[in-house]
């Protein structure tokens, strides 16, 4: 009886464990509009890609030639 009750309460703290880390878990949600039709999260997002893309190297002459 008494492993029955600490397996229980074992059980049951873990739960509240599982429960405690799955709502930290979740991030704040961003739903405040930004421009256009996106939210501020996502014109951040899609200003992040824009820098990464214009910061690549510019292609070679070969290599457009090559995709022709």
């Amino acid at each position: 009886m008494a492993t029955s009750l600490r397996y229980a309460n074992g059980m049951r703290i873990l739960c509240i464990v599982i429960a405690t880390l799955a709502l930290a878990a979740c991030g704040k949600s961003d739903p405040a509009p930004g421009p256009g039709s996106v939210t501020v999260g996502e014109a951040r997002a899609l200003n992040e890609a824009a820098e990464m893309f214009d910061a690549r190297p510019a292609p070679t002459a070969s290599a457009a030639a090559q995709t022709e």
